[in-house]
């Protein structure tokens, strides 16, 4: 089955019509540029409202902002760094190192690339670099000092730019990833595909890319910040209604 994550929340109404509908996991995105920026405060007390079943992962953008923080003081069961071209989410943030045993149960970490800022002749290539390009990323982002043998299982393909790493609605060319989602998958690489989702094509995005997740912020939204509760319940039924047609 699908993994659904409904990405971008602001308040509690939102993240249980996410839970209602079916989601596996909601998103708080703590890049202050967003219009959809929370504090550590806010999604603290949305997370004590949800249930335990449901992941809870943090979205950060900047070098400067700090993941561990986040996730030990709002209860976050992941985080999901963005890689660009001038660093990885989280790099240059006040050390406060952890250890493996202290993370939070079924921890996900998660690297996010923006598709629009990888030259279309590496894609490929970068397939089948996708560990190198994961450890790397782990081994930047100091606060969390994981063995060189933790694995990196998850990998967003996104459609931002160096300006607006994600929730941009725009979507990138999902048959020129193709050759990138097959190296990946046969590497067991866990892949999500995001940008530019919607109830409507997220089956199409499903055919082509057969990625083991989806995440959508803008498509299900009322506005920047404020979901839509029937785009919310279309979506994952749109998921799930595509799983059991190819089951």
């Amino acid at each position: 089955m699908t993994w659904v994550k409904i990405c971008g929340m602001t308040n509690l109404e939102d993240a249980l019509v996410a839970v209602d509908a079916g989601a596996d996991a909601v998103g708080f995105v703590f890049y202050e540029k967003s219009p959809r920026c929370v504090t550590v405060e806010t999604v603290q007390e949305i997370v004590g409202k949800l249930p335990e079943g449901v992941e809870k992962i943090g979205v950060f953008v900047s070098e400067s902002e700090n993941p561990v923080d986040a996730l030990l003081r709002a209860g976050l069961t992941g985080t999901q760094l963005y890689v660009s071209t001038e660093g990885v989410a989280g790099s240059k943030a006040s050390p406060r190192a952890i250890g493996v045993p202290l993370l939070p149960p079924r921890f996900r970490f998660m690297l996010a690339m923006p598709m629009n800022l990888i030259d279309k002749g590496e894609i490929q290539r970068l397939g089948r670099r996708y560990v190198d390009v994961g450890n790397a990323a782990a081994g930047d982002l100091q606060q969390i000092p994981l063995p060189p043998e933790f694995p990196v299982p998850t990998i967003v393909l996104d459609s931002g730019s160096q300006r607006s790493p994600g929730g941009t609605g725009g979507r990138f060319d999902w048959k020129e990833a193709v050759p990138l989602s097959s190296e990946m998958r046969k590497n067991g690489l866990k892949l999500v595909v995001a940008g530019g989702l919607t109830p409507e094509n997220v089956g199409e995005a499903i055919e082509i890319l057969q990625p083991w997740g989806v995440d959508v912020v803008s498509g299900v939204e009322a506005r920047p910040g404020k979901k839509d509760p029937e785009k919310v319940r279309a979506f994952v039924k749109a998921v799930r209604d595509f799983d059991r047609k190819t089951s």
